[in-house]
């Protein structure tokens, strides 16, 4: 099972498989435990129908495998199949447990289910007895926060048990630069600053927020700020699992033996997606350059590095799958829509919180992530 947990962490889908053939030439793949660890492997490898196919074999479920599979539904979007899950998984007399309740209310979060989402926090304690505990509210205040409710997301996070860690800051900080909420976005960003000044992602929102509001000095002292205590954006890194080798991508890295044809491929898939109607988004890029720049930075993003070696390195017709290390960003999210389109290939991306199938032009969160 460990072989197979290091499978799905890495998205090593061959190596994955391959332990998966071992499993069931030896009779072992329908007992809980494997089968619970294949479907995971097989739903962070990108793979929900092969990881449905393992859930069905197993012989007796428990409160995991059946936690495994609702995890799957909602991390690839199925929000409706994930709370079907944990429907059934009561009937049949199966108790959650608090990670149940984690992957229930991530599932609320991903497709913006306030009322559920409240309904399934308040059930936890009131039927289950279960205390809820930071991972919980994080997921509480994920929820409100995209769906627009601040105030009752940085109640959530007030009450949070422990200090707040940086990923939920992150996640209210982001739902204030989405609402143009600017004074709470300096409240939850000095927050951020006095616990983890390090990080460079308070610096670049509260950038981000300032200049919106139009608040230009501002916006340039945080970023003065940032430079000052060297602080850098983390780079955006993407990989890609081809023949069984993985490939990794570094935003505006040009340095792969392959990048001629990968930048000939982007400017091909450029002009075609701007035939599409496609618009770069420039106001993703924090340099102070002309905006034809700007466009080249968005093109070298590593999610379309990864897309385009994937393009010219796989059979046509099959899918192409990408890890990506940070949020995909709304340019990328927007171009692998019509570059699904335009080749005619579902494309997978995982990220830190979730995976997008883009098919014909259309992506499964439904552009609510």
């Amino acid at each position: 099972m460990e072989v197979l947990d290091a499978c799905a962490s890495l998205a090593a889908l061959r190596d994955g498989k391959r332990v998966h053939a071992i499993a069931r030439d030896h009779g072992v793949d329908s007992e809980v435990a494997v089968a619970t660890a294949i479907v995971d492997m097989y739903s962070k490898c990108g793979c929900l129908d092969e990881a449905v196919e393992a859930f069905a074999r197993i012989e007796r479920h428990d409160t995991v495998s059946w936690t495994a599979m609702l995890a799957a539904f909602a991390q690839h979007g199925h929000i409706d199949r994930a709370l079907a899950t944990f429907q059934r998984m009561q009937e049949q007399g199966h108790k959650p447990n608090y990670v149940t309740f984690v992957h229930l209310l991530s599932a609320c979060s991903h497709k913006g289910l306030v009322e559920e989402g409240r309904k399934y926090f308040d059930l936890m304690t009131a039927r289950y007895g279960i205390a809820p505990d930071a991972q919980h509210y994080a997921c509480m205040v994920d929820l409100l926060g995209r769906a627009g409710y601040l105030d009752e997301a940085e109640g959530f996070l007030n009450r949070m048990p422990g200090a707040p860690h940086a990923a939920v800051l992150k996640s209210l900080l982001s739902a204030c630069r989405s609402y143009k909420d600017v004074d709470r976005g300096e409240r939850i960003a000095k927050r951020m600053l006095e616990s983890f000044w390090d990080e460079s992602m308070p610096y670049v929102v509260l950038a981000s927020i300032y200049r919106a509001a139009g608040k230009w000095e501002e916006a340039a002292r945080i970023r003065s700020l940032m430079v000052e205590r060297g602080v850098r954006k983390d780079p955006g890194r993407s990989a890609i699992e081809v023949e069984g080798r993985v490939f990794e991508f570094v935003a505006g890295d040009m340095s792969h033996v392959q990048m001629n044809p990968i930048r000939a491929k982007l400017q091909e898939l450029s002009s075609a997606m701007k035939k599409a109607g496609y618009v770069p988004d420039t106001s993703l890029v924090l340099h102070d350059v002309a905006e034809e720049e700007k466009e080249q930075v968005l093109l070298w993003h590593s999610e379309k590095l990864a897309v385009a070696f994937g393009l010219l390195n796989t059979p046509a017709g099959s899918p192409i799958r990408v890890i990506k290390n940070l949020r995909v960003c709304k340019d990328c999210h927007d171009a692998a829509k019509l570059i699904s389109a335009i080749e005619q290939r579902r494309i997978v991306f995982r990220d830190l919180s979730r995976f997008h199938h883009f098919e014909n032009g259309v992506c499964s969160c439904g552009d609510y992530w």
